[in-house]
């Protein structure tokens, strides 16, 4: 992999609506971008560190410093073979897996363009199609969830997460199912609840939920596993995996029966993979979580939850969903069958528009060997 020359870009862009977590209220997303050259090929990455240490505690300026003074220079280091081999060659750098994972995304999407074959191909997913969920953040209240809901469904979501917090679930789950008897329905916590909260989710066992998603600490297997022996609901875990270790020790313990991956948590599509093997392994099924990436990141995503134990519709919404108008060309949709089709150009598959990418750029330094 000739690669001779990398640029950051700080983005910051706009949300249609506020999104709003167990974290607090988001109105603007702010991601690095990152491109890579080499041998008249671009190939393009996202960050999904954010501007806070709310997630995670990786933001965008620990992802630029780790970037700029340590994972860019390693790469220049020595030539790599494949993007493969990125996880080895930065492996001294401890941590920060979303720094890692947005060069390491550009370096799959080069290699992909260079061997013209589609992400999706290299990472040997075969699916056309994708069946996709929506996430909706916490509503003022319970009645506008229910109408937010119901506007997503009409747009062909066929899966639905909302986000839950302390005083506001139970109630949001009962109403919905008052509403949406048959909706495929999940809950996302975020870490906001502790063990001694177990009878709200013994509660949510009446309501026939496809999973509970990382209702406790965010660093946490062990407890995790004695509340899934208190429920009939399937556990997922989220922020607790960032390898596959992790997610064999979870399985192993029964701290969860389904696993929710992304690969900028985890360092990037090579440990993504990873966990999915080890998960299909086990039986356990798995799905693609999001983090309000653009039509870059977005792409790398879809092309990921191509793969076969990518089971249960992922947080992959169309580009409107969030933004009025993304940084790639096609923009992502959704279907009126709920589901999105896989990208089968070369690399990620879309064309990233560099005057819009300009026009929500606040920082940018290159970088050359």
């Amino acid at each position: 992999m000739n690669i001779d020359r990398v640029e950051l870009s700080v983005i910051r862009m706009p949300l249609v609506a506020p999104f709003e977590t167990s974290f607090g209220v988001e109105e603007v997303e702010e991601h690095i971008i990152v491109r890579v050259d080499g041998s008249s090929v671009t190939g393009w990455g996202e960050c999904v560190a954010s501007s806070g240490p709310w997630y995670s505690y990786e933001t965008n300026q620990t992802a630029w410093h780790v970037l700029r003074d340590y994972l860019v220079p390693l790469l220049f280091s020595a030539e790599l073979k494949t993007p493969r081999d990125f996880a080895s060659r930065v492996q001294r750098v401890r941590g920060h897996p979303m720094a890692k994972a947005g060069l390491e995304a550009a370096l799959w999407d080069w290699s992909a363009k260079e061997q013209g074959k589609s992400l999706a191909e290299l990472f040997g997913a075969r699916r056309e199609r994708i069946v996709v969920g929506v996430s909706v953040g916490i509503q003022p209240t319970t009645e506008a969830l229910v109408e937010r809901v119901g506007q997503y469904l009409s747009e062909g979501y066929t899966r639905v997460k909302i986000k839950i917090k302390p005083g506001r679930d139970l109630e949001l789950v009962r109403a919905l199912r008052e509403n949406f008897p048959q909706l495929p329905l999940q809950v996302d916590a975020n870490s906001a609840y502790a063990l001694s909260d177990a009878p709200i989710f013994r509660a949510m066992d009446e309501y026939n939920l496809l999973l509970i998603e990382q209702p406790l600490s965010n660093d946490d297997i062990f407890q995790h596993a004695k509340l899934q022996r208190e429920l009939t609901t399937s556990l997922c875990l989220d922020e607790s995996i960032h390898s596959a270790a992790d997610a064999e020790a979870a399985l192993e313990l029964g701290a969860c029966r389904i696993i929710n991956i992304k690969a900028g948590r985890v360092g990037g599509f090579a440990e993504a993979i990873r966990i999915h093997d080890v998960c299909a392994e086990r039986g356990a099924p798995v799905w693609c979580g999001g983090m309000l990436e653009s039509g870059i990141g977005r792409a790398g995503n879809v092309a990921l939850a191509a793969l076969p134990n990518f089971k249960l519709p992922g947080d992959l919404s169309a580009s409107r969903r969030y933004y009025r108008e993304d940084l790639v060309e096609p923009e992502f949709v959704v279907d009126a069958d709920g589901t999105m089709r896989v990208p089968r150009g070369a690399g990620i598959g879309v064309e990233v528009i560099e005057s819009r990418l300009q026009n929500v750029t606040v920082q940018r330094e290159e970088f050359r060997k």
